[in-house]
């Protein structure tokens, strides 16, 4: 009698079409999180297969084979070599692509060794005339003891055989491909007596791969069945010949190809987009195009969402009864919310991108280009698109990481992005480049102020390039670096893939770090609302109490006196002592301790320090107070020491709870955003202490 419910394991090669296939079978029915006590992403989906039955279906991490080489392939392996894992499956899916069929194949073999009902699925189908690829399906299926699905996910063509394929998944055989014995005789008769219950072959993964497998002690094992690391090497290279050897027959009687009929337009763009000269500088231009675009067009959105927003948080302020409850919804939960949702432009548009880049096969272009640039400072060519995505914003940066399977560079990677400049800082960058940097040209058409920001963003990317290079030394994480980057067929993206990639991306920012942020938006409301009631308390009437006062200046002297003695201003006084060194007074302490929420906040909290209103005229404003406000000793606050000073802090610093909330989210794990909050904090402290001593 069928399962009420069939738990399927989509599994294949990177670029064979795999999350289409996913994508096509589940549609939106999709749930995405992490693998307990790991950062691999996990994505379940479930989709009908007849009136009584579903079936659950787990997209797993690409891998080449069950040789692994990083977290994400260790995942696979002991997925299926663990029968008491919940997510066992009890069939598995492997997905494939026709042009590359042989090299597929090799991983279906040794999937079909551990003896789990197994079937064949040939994607991009529609591609077979034109590549002039012939194949003999029910021969195939003859010579592979197994059922074959030939699909086209993009013209989803062959889907509901798939889903009957699965259905009937007792009726597959389960005959292995290879006689694991084959490959040392002697040694494979040894293991076999050793443990007459358990499959040789995954015995043999257990003593050559990083995995665990029912409560065998991987050391006993190794000591039992000792062999040097060259021996296994040499032994594993047998098997795969082997593997090769057997998908060659199989192939040269079920497969034909004409090559007359292949296309040569793919050799001719990869002549041109990988050129040492000539594909940087495409590539340089897509990038210039697209950054250009996100900040265009996010802006729209953005301000929408902002002014939205604003005009709630007034409405409820004007419409629900006065008091603490009416504060913290209108000052407190509703900017909070919109702190969180006014980045979303921002990363739907970087993913729309990627996620074209990606679907149309020039990422793997860029991937391999950046290589040997990158891999000199600790990095792998996949970490320029997160690096370069960063003059964005930082989180969908980071969360665009986790397409870097070796573990060292992607932390390291996470760990430096936020060096990069990103738009938020671009607020404080203009409003401080224009009270320290004069107005002049360099020569004649250069703007000094413009060549600053220029500077500054390429300071940000040097620090963390040269901060990568530091790490990659310092950090004693054992992990294999195995650089390998398919070069797919070039294809008009996907429309369905792309919407889903950007709608999963969007909901992982909103519903994780989301929660964070909003709370300490909660937090920074409270600290800046309250204070002891001896000062704060009786704020109007200490005031008013002073003379020569106009009610027009009263509100805003209130305000500045509230925000002085509230808990949030107590926190600036006091660490006033800390800061003073860097050219700081308490009021531009308050302002770096507020952008702790968002860097931007910086600007926003010195126009109510200043007592501005919300006048149209506002940056304008603001830059004026700014530049007149004197210290006690009548010198100028934002001199051009100061300035300088807070430049690079602001460079530099950890400016930005969301981005600690998505490292923290990515790295699973509170150490490494601690860890870089306080390097990248102390690191800004120090170099700004150093030129406010140098420069004042």
């Amino acid at each position: 009698m069928a399962k009420d419910t069939i738990k399927v394991a989509l599994i294949g090669n990177p670029n064979t079409g795999k999350t289409s296939v996913f994508n096509q079978l589940t549609g939106l029915h999709q749930q995405v999180g992490n693998y307990p006590g790991i950062t691999v992403e996990k994505k379940i989906g479930s989709c009908k297969l007849n009136e009584s039955t579903k079936a659950t279906i787990l997209d797993l991490p690409g891998t080449y084979s069950l040789n692994a080489s990083s977290i994400d392939e260790n995942v696979v392996i002991e997925l299926l070599m663990n029968k008491k894992d919940e997510n066992f499956p009890d069939v598995v899916v492997v997905v494939s692509e026709v042009e590359n069929l042989k090299r597929n194949l090799l991983l279906f073999t040794q999937i079909k060794d551990l003896e789990i009902p197994t079937v064949l699925v040939i994607n991009m189908s529609d591609r077979m005339k034109l590549k002039g690829i012939e194949l003999d399906i029910p021969l195939l299926e003859q010579q592979l003891q197994t059922k074959i699905a030939l699909v086209s996910s993009r013209k989803n063509i062959g889907i509901e055989k798939i889903k009957e394929l699965i259905l009937n998944y007792e009726s597959l055989s389960t005959h292995p491909c290879l006689n694991a014995s084959s490959i040392d005789p002697e040694y494979f008769d040894k293991l076999r007596k050793a443990f007459p219950n358990q499959l040789v072959y995954k015995l043999w993964l257990v003593i050559t791969q990083d995995v665990n497998f029912l409560n065998l002690d991987r050391n006993e094992m190794k000591s039992s069945f000792t062999k040097s690391h060259a021996d296994l090497k040499r032994l594993q290279q047998k098997e795969t010949i082997k593997r090769y050897q057997f998908i060659n027959d199989t192939l040269k009687l079920s497969q034909k190809i004409d090559q007359s009929k292949a296309s040569d337009v793919r050799a001719k763009l990869d002549r041109v987009l990988t050129h040492k000269v000539f594909g940087y500088l495409i590539f340089f231009v897509v990038l210039f195009a697209i950054f250009q675009s996100i900040f265009d067009w996010s802006s729209i959105p953005m301000d929408f969402i902002d002014r939205s927003f604003a005009n709630l948080s007034s409405y409820a302020k004007m419409h629900l009864p006065a008091g603490e409850f009416t504060n913290l919804i209108s000052e407190g939960i509703i900017p909070g919310i919109g702190g969180i949702l006014i980045f979303i432009p921002q990363i739907a548009f970087l993913f729309l991108f990627i996620s074209v880049l990606e679907e149309s096969g020039y990422m793997s272009r860029v991937v391999f280009l950046m290589d040997k640039i990158m891999r000199r400072f600790g990095l792998s060519g996949k970490s320029i698109v997160p690096l370069i995505s960063g003059t964005a914003c930082a989180i969908p940066a980071i969360m665009g990481a986790r397409n870097i399977e070796n573990w060292k560079e992607r932390l390291i990677t996470i760990l430096v992005t936020p060096f990069i400049t990103c738009s938020a800082r671009l607020p404080v960058y203009a409003i401080l480049i224009a009270l320290i940097i004069p107005q002049k040209r360099v020569f004649g058409f250069l703007s000094l102020q413009g060549l600053t920001l220029m500077v500054l963003y390429l300071l940000g990317f040097g620090v963390a390039i040269f901060s990568a290079y530091i790490l990659n030394k310092i950090l004693k994480i054992s992990s294999k670096s195995y650089f390998v980057v398919e070069m797919p067929s070039y294809k008009i993206p996907l429309f369905k893939n792309v919407a889903i990639n950007i709608l999963e991306k969007t909901k992982a920012f909103v519903f994780g770090a989301g929660k964070i942020i909003l709370a300490i938006s909660i937090i920074l409301w409270f600290l800046g609302s309250h204070g002891p009631q001896s000062t704060f308390g009786n704020a109007e009437k200490i005031i008013a109490q002073k003379t020569k006062i106009n009610a027009t200046n009263r509100d805003n002297l209130v305000s500045e006196y509230k925000l002085e003695h509230s808990y949030i201003g107590i926190l600036g006084k006091s660490i006033e002592p800390a800061i003073k060194p860097l050219g700081y007074d308490w009021k531009i302490g308050i302002a770096v301790v507020s952008s702790f929420a968002a860097r931007e906040v910086f600007v926003g909290t010195l126009a109510t320090i200043y007592s501005v209103g919300s006048h149209s005229d506002e940056e304008a404003t603001i830059k004026e107070q700014m530049k007149n406000e004197v210290r006690e000793d009548g010198s100028k606050t934002f001199n051009f020491a100061t300035g300088v000073s807070l430049l690079l802090f602001y460079a530099f610093a950890m400016q930005c709870v969301s981005t600690l909330a998505i490292v923290k989210k990515e790295t699973n794990s509170w150490k490494w955003p601690i860890i870089q909050l306080v390097f990248m904090s102390g690191f800004a402290y120090v170099t700004a202490l150093l030129a406010y001593q140098f420069l004042k």
